[in-house]
């Protein structure tokens, strides 16, 4: 079992930059493969952005084309946390934004991979 509890959500305005941080407990951190996934109201929870398994030593980054040259995944293994620098933030970012772990070297883009989530923090961009 992992848990993953989030924090670092707000309110920004637009243009603005927000550091997401997901801490993990449980299980061996560097075993899985971590991504982070957002859920806007009435819309489907969609990919964000996710990064490889730790064991490799080279970490992978993988980006939703919405958020690319904008967000970056990182993860540090001695603290089991996993982070989302969110710059340049738009209105469209506004969303609730979960955490997920899988145990694979090379993450999925859909929900239905991962194994565990964390509660989710809320993220609201103003115009």
């Amino acid at each position: 079992q992992v848990q993953l509890v989030e924090s670092g959500g707000g309110l920004v305005q637009a243009g603005g930059s927000l550091r997401l941080s997901c801490a993990a407990s449980g299980r061996t951190f560097t075993n899985y493969a971590m991504g982070w996934f957002r859920q806007a109201p009435g819309k489907e929870r969609e990919f964000v952005a996710a990064i490889t398994w730790s064991a490799v030593r080279t970490y992978y980054a993988y980006y939703a084309d919405s958020v690319k040259g904008r967000f970056t995944i990182s993860r540090d293994n001695a603290k089991n946390t996993v982070y989302l620098q969110m710059n340049s933030l738009k209105p469209e970012d506004t969303a609730i934004y979960y955490c997920a772990a899988e145990r694979t070297v090379v993450p999925g883009r859909e929900p239905k991979s991962y194994d565990y989530w964390g509660q989710g923090t809320q993220v609201t961009v103003s115009s």
